[in-house]
């Protein structure tokens, strides 16, 4: 079986990502895929945070679980709504909205890098739209059958 990983048609792994995914543009999500999970898995979770943001916490872009274990990748532009039609629930990011928000570092802070870490689980997480990273990952801490991730780096003139 082939190792479990993400990838991005809009950007390669640890270069930067395109304006139009950040808040200097539209800011609208990057287009994602990956490849088959391991055996088991019921849902997918995906979060984005930036670890180098100038606080003691990763800030966090997006928080979107309940992703449907059938399904391998997430369109371009995602629609900030806190549930989908596929049943996908978005959590709340540090922006204080529900769905993506895009790189946006301080400008002449130097390059941040955005961590977009995909996890394969055994279980549906049975939680609210609009819950936090951290309830996120309590409820999945038990239930990860495999995890990826694609860094992607921006920074603002």
């Amino acid at each position: 079986m082939q190792p479990f990983t993400i990838h991005s048609k809009d950007f390669q792994p640890n270069t930067s990502i395109p304006i139009r995914h950040t808040c200097s543009g539209v800011d609208e999500s990057p287009a994602l895929t990956w490849n088959e999970p391991p055996p088991g898995t019921e849902s997918f979770t995906l979060i984005c945070d930036d670890p180098d943001a100038p606080r003691a916490e990763p800030w966090v872009h997006w928080v979107i679980f309940r992703i449907p274990a059938n399904v391998r990748g997430l369109p371009q532009n995602v629609a900030k709504h806190e549930e989908l039609p596929d049943g996908s629930r978005q959590g709340k990011n540090d922006f204080g909205k529900v769905g993506y928000g895009g790189p946006c570092p301080p400008v002449g802070h130097g390059p941040h890098r955005y961590f977009f870490r995909l996890y394969a689980l055994d279980t549906l997480p049975d939680l609210a739209a609009g819950c936090t990273k951290a309830e996120l990952l309590a409820a999945i801490d038990d239930h990860i059958l495999a995890e990826t991730q694609l860094v992607g780096t921006f920074e603002r003139a």
